[in-house]
């Protein structure tokens, strides 16, 4: 598979790295300081805070050229319309491993609605300079598994050969029908969740706060009740069915568990506003239409 990692930050390496190392044409594209930093070191990555840092020559590139069986797309919601215009010329299936709650249309009316997958990465770490930190997957984490969808929940034979090769370099892919759904839900439960913790100082925080996750649990369900489609994971509904009484308790013990703790949600900054700022504003958008 000849591909383009479009996004050299945490998830895009990672994800080049293993694709590499499975034998795939993998291109990895980058700007900047990081584009210098790969030419000179290709990824480099470690496990956590372990001092053995590992690298994999990964070719990097700074703009697309020419065609590719697949180009996966790891960046912000709020810089995915600079993405569009530079792949609208490009050759390929697009598949955008970000958060996500417009929907299809958008990014196909820039770049062909044939060419538009779309999916959720389940990995996630840190940059530490020039090195990426992963995190072990724990027994939750391994048994979540990365979703990918075509828009209109179709299984078709590229649906089918991506998920095939993700699996071959050792991700635990995937086919979802309602992956549009899926990303709307995610989107319900972050928006709130990300903000109400950049409040608080940190998930901890938030969780020695009842009153505060009670507020952050009000605005997940406004969200919830404003989609057009049922949640997807259906278990999302619980948080619109289930009693106050019992979700506070549940989600302050998440709040202070190892996989939200170093889940990334304490790595607040302007990028992780803006991106929660576009998410919100497509959240609205959707309950608009309704």
């Amino acid at each position: 598979m000849k591909l383009l990692v479009y996004g050299a930050g945490v998830l895009g390496s990672l994800f080049a790295a293993r694709m590499h190392e499975a034998g795939h044409d993998v291109s990895l594209l980058a700007r900047g300081g990081r584009l210098t930093a790969l030419r000179r070191h290709g990824v480099q990555f470690a496990e956590g805070g372990s001092p053995t840092v590992g690298r994999v020559p990964v070719p990097v590139v700074d703009r697309p050229d020419g065609g590719y069986d697949l180009i996966t797309v790891f960046v912000r919601t709020h810089q995915v319309d600079a993405v569009l215009e530079s792949l609208a010329g490009v050759q390929g299936d697009v598949l955008f491993l970000l958060n996500w709650a417009a929907g299809p249309d958008p990014l196909g009316a820039v770049i062909g609605h044939e060419r538009v997958l779309l999916g959720f990465p389940a990995t996630g770490g840190t940059m530490d300079g020039d090195v990426v930190r992963y995190r072990r997957p724990n027994f939750i984490v391994r048994r979540v598994a990365m979703p990918i969808g075509e828009p209109d929940g179709r299984t078709t034979p590229r649906l089918v050969r991506t998920v095939e090769a993700f699996r071959a370099a050792g991700f635990n892919a995937r086919a979802e029908p309602q992956m549009d759904a899926w990303l709307r839900t995610h989107a319900a439960f972050e928006v709130p969740l990300g903000q109400a913790v950049h409040l608080a100082g940190g998930p901890v925080e938030l969780a020695a706060d009842p009153d505060a996750v009670r507020g952050m649990l009000h605005l997940v369900r406004q969200n919830l009740a404003a989609l057009t489609t049922p949640p997807v994971p259906r278990a999302f509904a619980a948080l619109r069915t289930l009693p106050q009484g019992l979700l506070v308790p549940v989600l302050r013990r998440f709040l202070k568990s190892p996989t939200a703790v170093h889940s990334g949600l304490s790595d607040f900054s302007p990028a992780t506003a803006a991106e929660l700022a576009r998410l919100a504003e497509q959240l609205r958008a959707t309950a608009g239409a309704r």
